[in-house]
């Protein structure tokens, strides 16, 4: 899942952008109202987290804006204004939630989750199980075999992108922009270390890769249907 965080003051970026790629979320930050704008005009999101009160252009302005432009993703406002007015001119702008600044980061975590839930694509399950693989989503947690595997946040967030497309092939473009951030380098072959990395963690050394290579395509998670006698 890829969050874009408007947000400018520096230090509330960091945590807010921290503690979320913790979880295994891709996050682009962008600390002014215009240019966040046209990160969201430009780049395919899967929330954005859009502070109200920012330099060029504020989050009302920039909500207004989206939604005229028949972008529909979800918007979560952060402020400090804690006001009913205040509230409700986000709201009314098209945003999608309100959290007033502090907060607590789980609550911020929890409100991302509601939002992702409202989101046409599907979503995954509590829990998967494909093959092997059990895959806790709640916790992010897989056990293959009954047997508890550590993940990475990245490995993490990649292996629920192939489980989510189980069975379908999808190009790094495709992983890039839904498992990785603006921090990416299309030109380098850091997709294809993690998918190394996880098939040394997933694979069983008597069988074939679960994460097969489709050359020129991209990659595919492919589990064998178990024999029967």
């Amino acid at each position: 899942m890829r969050i874009l965080l408007v947000e400018d003051e520096s230090s509330a970026a960091r945590m807010i952008a921290k503690g979320l790629r913790e979880h295994s979320y891709a996050v682009d930050v962008s600390g002014d109202g215009q240019a966040g704008f046209t990160q969201a005009c430009t780049t395919s999101y899967d929330l954005i987290v859009l502070d109200l009160m920012l330099p060029r252009k504020d989050g009302v302005t920039i909500c207004r804006e989206l939604r005229a432009q028949g972008l529909t993703v979800p918007v979560l406002m952060l402020t400090a204004r804690d006001t009913v007015e205040a509230r409700v001119a986000g709201l009314d702008s098209g945003a999608d939630d309100y959290l007033t600044k502090p907060f607590a980061f789980a609550e911020l975590l929890a409100r991302v989750r509601a939002l992702s839930r409202r989101r046409a694509l599907p979503l995954l399950p509590d829990t998967l199980d494909i093959g092997p693989l059990h895959l806790d989503t709640r916790t992010r947690e897989l056990t293959i075999d009954g047997q508890f595997v550590t993940l990475s946040a990245r490995e993490y967030a990649l292996l629920a992108y192939l489980c989510r497309n189980n069975g379908a092939v999808v190009s790094r473009e495709q992983i890039a922009e839904h498992a990785w951030d603006d921090r990416y380098d299309p030109v380098s072959n850091v997709i294809d270390v993690y998918v190394q990395r996880l098939r040394r963690k997933i694979d069983r050394h008597d069988g074939p890769s679960l994460i097969r290579t489709r050359r020129g395509a991209g990659y595919q998670l492919v589990v064998e249907p178990a024999e029967t006698i």
